[in-house]
């Protein structure tokens, strides 16, 4: 805990990484696998008022992208397996894209409820 940051409140990595509120930390922020929940079970906070959007996935896709085509040319490379082997990138990307995606999302929402960030307001 930060001295800035109010005594209940948790880091943005540290709720991400739990998947809990980032108000009271012990809120589910998960209702499936990467859809968030409506309110948190705990401290009643709205998450619908929260835009995330699709800018988690579209970093995510170049980086499980690069992740899967240099494994599987490294795989190549070394042992010349069986083109069937190569089928192991399936799961091994959808893996990566959902906890990344998890993580992602979490992270984000995280950071627009420490920042009080929120659509259509300038500063004067």
């Amino acid at each position: 805990m930060t001295p800035e940051q109010p005594a209940g409140e948790f880091s943005p990595v540290a709720a991400a990484l739990k998947g809990a509120c980032p108000r009271c930390g012990s809120g589910r922020l998960f209702d499936r696998w990467v859809r968030f929940a409506v309110k948190c079970r705990a401290c009643g906070l709205d998450y619908s008022s929260f835009n995330v959007g699709d800018g988690p996935a579209a970093f995510l896709i170049f980086f499980v992208g690069t992740i899967t085509v240099v494994g599987a040319l490294l795989l190549d490379a070394a042992a010349e397996p069986s083109w069937y082997v190569h089928l192991i990138w399936i799961p091994v990307a959808a893996a990566l894209t959902i906890v990344g995606l998890r993580l992602s999302k979490a992270w984000l929402l995280a950071q627009e409820y420490k920042h009080g960030a929120s659509e259509g307001r300038t500063v004067k």
